[in-house]
């Protein structure tokens, strides 16, 4: 079990992106202020990937600042072309990530993914959203604070079940962009610590294909 521990531990810096030299706009703390507007309840999202569709269910109401996010760059194109530079199996199933926007330039070397943020072409800023924690018996969701309250954790309305869809981060929590990752078994160890904000619901056992330089095709709202 420690050796398990120590490994995942190991595991978190895939999860950790570093700052991209873009200036950056404010961040927002909470829906009234968001750039993107936040979602009221859910929404389906289908990837078109190199391996096949994948189905993510965006949960809007545990969610809404990071899951409003998430829905304005697919309705932007965001995603379109870009590559999983990331992916951890082994020693232990770990996570598959994507999302940089830069890596949908095909001349940019695999060893600079990992980097990039949204910048929006209106502002010529990075934008940036807060870690989003929600807890059952809240009335709104926590930004900007790592809880590693166990007490606190088990209220937590989304976890990092397997097939959980969250956003990457560097070190700072509010410093989520456009990068996320699917877990591919349950990770209690990040919990309270990368805002999930919504979940494979078809197409988990092609996740599970998915290799480093497969592509995101398209992304798109289902009806």
């Amino acid at each position: 079990m420690r050796r398990l521990v120590l490994w995942s531990l190991l595991l978190l810096l895939p999860l950790v992106v570093s700052c991209s030299p873009s200036p950056r706009a404010a961040v927002a703390h909470g829906c009234a202020d968001a750039e993107a507007a936040c979602l009221q309840g859910k929404a389906t999202v289908v990837m078109s990937t190199s391996r096949g569709e994948i189905t993510i269910e965006v949960d809007g109401d545990a969610a809404p600042l990071t899951a409003g996010n998430f829905v304005d760059l697919v309705r932007r194109g965001t995603y379109d072309g870009t590559m999983f530079h990331r992916v951890v199996r082994e020693p232990v199933p770990f996570v598959v990530q994507g999302g940089d926007p830069q890596s949908s330039d095909r001349s940019v070397p695999l060893s600079q993914l990992g980097i990039g943020n949204f910048v929006d072409p209106s502002t010529g800023l990075a934008r940036m959203i807060p870690l989003e924690l929600s807890f059952t018996g809240e009335d709104a969701p926590r930004y900007g604070r790592v809880s590693n309250n166990p007490s606190e954790l088990q209220d937590l309305r989304l976890t990092h079940e397997r097939g959980a869809v969250a956003m990457a981060r560097s070190q700072e929590p509010d410093s989520a962009s456009a990068q996320f990752y699917i877990a591919l078994r349950p990770l209690p160890e990040l919990d309270g610590r990368y805002a999930v904000f919504g979940r494979v619901v078809n197409g988990l056992e092609l996740v599970d294909t998915i290799e480093q330089g497969d592509r995101i095709q398209t992304a798109r709202l289902k009806d």
